[in-house]
């Protein structure tokens, strides 16, 4: 990890994600900013009975900034956290061109037969349009 400064790790779900992402960058003493990206809520809510869906997102993205600032504590590192929402890949590109990071860590998860001939997921996305080399962790 020589010569990178500022770090993006963006999270799905994976706690494995924020941790190996953490060790690579305290190593370092890099910068790091954490990233979750809710994607935008396109239903019908009288379907599942929610009257303000921001608000159902927001608690549920607060809980996991709050998830990520305790795991990064307990590993002794100084973290940004940033809750966004909106095209996952998209986002997670201008996070990092926002934040001028030098590198984007991400999870990929194993997809099926069918989801590697369809391709286009949003590994893929932020690596084929990133502004900064993207590490792919196994998660």
């Amino acid at each position: 990890m020589k010569g990178y400064r500022k770090v993006l790790i963006a999270v799905n779900g994976s706690r494995e994600v924020l941790d190996q992402g953490l060790k690579l960058a305290s190593d370092e003493r890099c910068w790091v900013t954490v990233v979750k990206v809710l994607p935008p809520y396109e239903g019908d809510l009288d379907l599942v009975g929610v009257q303000k869906i921001e608000d159902v997102l927001e608690s549920e993205g607060a809980k996991a900034i709050s998830e990520f600032k305790k795991q990064a504590d307990s590993e002794g590192a100084l973290i940004k956290t940033r809750l966004e929402e909106g095209d996952v890949p998209r986002k997670i590109i201008e996070v990092a061109e926002e934040e001028r990071c030098d590198l984007i860590i991400m999870g990929a998860r194993k997809r099926g037969w069918l989801g590697k001939l369809l391709g286009g997921g949003v590994v893929e996305k932020v690596i084929n349009n990133a502004p900064c080399p993207v590490l792919v962790l196994g998660a």
